[in-house]
């Protein structure tokens, strides 16, 4: 598990909050990470001091894929799927700025809403 800089830090920090303040929403600490958890079912996990694979990314899960989510995460770079976690359908996303915060939302608001 790589180690995360002060910026990825700050980054899912603000992150973190966001997705705290949705429904039904609790946090674990988890190998350096916190996982997220809709009414007991994971969908997410955040770097705090490391994660795994990219230092910049996050990962979330989803049951399935649309045909909307797979035509978008096809044209997003920044989007993939680790060969160690793809079989239980997680994805990781890289977050390198701010300018990265909005998609890395988008993909954990798909991943809430699977979650359900």
């Amino acid at each position: 598990m790589a180690r995360i800089s002060d910026e990825m830090k700050y980054l899912c920090s603000m992150l973190g909050d966001e997705v705290r303040t949705w429904p039904n929403v609790t946090s674990k600490s988890m190998f350096g990470m916190l996982g997220y958890y809709r009414s007991g079912a994971v969908f997410a996990a955040l770097p705090v001091t490391r994660a795994i694979g990219s230092a910049n990314g996050i990962i979330f899960k989803l049951k399935t894929m649309s045909e909307a989510q797979t035509d978008r995460a096809s044209r997003d770079l920044r989007l993939g799927t680790g060969t160690n976690i793809k079989a239980q359908k997680w994805h990781s996303f890289e977050v390198h700025s701010e300018d990265d915060l909005r998609d890395a939302l988008w993909w954990l608001v798909q991943a809430y809403e699977s979650a359900r």
